[in-house]
C-alpha cells in the first residue's frame, strides 16, 4: 500500500509539471511545440494582433541614442496587425540616422528550418525622400538588447522604381553590427541584395528558410528564391526570431510561423 501510493504522489507531481510546461508553451496566445533541446528550432505561430510575448528593442547604427519607435496594434488593409514607426530622424548632414528596431518575440528559439510572416512598409509622414520602407524578419538574435543578429529585409517602394538601380536594392541580407548592408554592399556588390516584384504597401508574404550557414528568401509563395545567401555571416547559429524595422518607417506585421 504504501508503495503505491508513492508511485501515485510521484505521478501526479510529474503531471502538475507536464501541465505547467503546457500552459507556459500557450502563454500570450503563442502556440508552441517544444522539442525539449537547447539551441534547436521551436515551432510556433503567432498571429500578431496584439503585443503579448514581444519585447521591442531600438538601437542605432552609431550606439548613442535610442531610437524613438512607437508599437501598437492596428488595422491595416482588414486586418489587425502589429504596428512599428520608427522616427529616427535625421544626422546633422541631412541623412538617415541609420536606425532600426526590432520585436523579440520572447518564446522562440531558431536555428534551421523556416520563418515566415507577412509584412508590409512604407515611409512615415514626414520621413524623408530617401526613406524606402524598410520591413522585414531577424533571426538568430544573440541578446536581449537586440544587438546581434541576421536579417533579410525588403526596401518596398524601391520594388517599382523608375531607376533600374533602386530596383537591384529590393531585398537584402544583413548581419549585425559586423556585416551592415553598406559593407556588404561595398565589399561584394549585388550578392547580398536583389530585386523582387512586389507592390509598395501591401500585405507580402515572406519566407526564409535556413540550414546551417545557408540561407534563402522567398515572396508570395514562390518556387524559386529572390535571394540566396550561401554565407551566414554568424555561421551555424541559433538564437531568437524578431520583426524587422529601419529608418522612418511605419511597418505592419501579422501571422508568423516559425517551423
Amino acid at each position: 500500500m504504501e508503495k503505491r501510493r508513492k508511485v501515485l504522489v510521484v505521478g501526479l507531481v510529474l503531471a502538475c509539471f507536464s501541465a505547467a510546461s503546457v500552459t507556459a508553451q500557450r502563454l500570450a496566445g503563442v502556440e508552441i511545440e517544444s522539442t525539449g533541446r537547447a539551441g534547436k528550432t521551436q515551432p510556433l505561430t503567432l498571429p500578431l494582433d496584439s503585443l503579448d510575448g514581444l519585447e521591442v528593442r531600438s538601437i542605432r547604427e552609431d550606439g548613442i541614442d535610442p531610437v524613438k519607435t512607437k508599437a501598437d496594434v492596428a488595422t491595416y488593409r482588414g486586418r489587425h496587425a502589429l504596428r512599428m514607426v520608427n522616427e529616427d530622424g535625421l544626422t546633422g548632414t541631412g541623412t538617415s540616422a541609420g536606425a532600426q528596431a526590432i520585436a523579440i518575440v520572447t518564446a522562440s528559439e531558431f536555428k534551421d528550418g523556416t520563418l515566415e510572416v507577412d509584412v508590409a512598409g512604407l515611409p512615415r509622414e514626414g520621413a524623408p525622400p530617401t526613406t524606402r520602407g524598410f520591413v522585414g524578419i531577424a533571426f538568430h538574435v544573440q541578446d536581449h538588447h537586440g544587438f546581434q543578429y541576421e536579417s533579410f529585409y525588403l526596401r518596398m517602394t524601391n520594388a517599382r522604381s523608375d531607376d533600374q538601380l533602386e530596383r537591384n536594392h529590393v531585398t537584402q541580407y544583413v548581419s549585425e553590427p559586423e556585416f551592415r548592408w553598406q559593407r556588404l554592399r561595398r565589399d561584394n556588390p549585388g550578392v547580398y541584395e536583389s530585386y523582387v516584384d512586389l507592390e509598395p504597401g501591401a500585405w507580402t508574404r515572406i519566407k526564409i528558410v535556413v540550414a546551417g550557414t545557408k540561407a534563402q528568401m522567398f515572396i508570395h509563395g514562390a518556387d524559386q528564391p529572390c535571394l540566396i545567401v550561401n554565407d551566414l555571416k554568424l555561421g551555424e547559429a541559433h538564437g531568437q526570431v524578431a520583426l524587422w524595422t529601419g529608418s522612418n518607417t511605419q511597418a505592419y506585421f501579422s501571422n508568423l510561423t516559425v517551423k
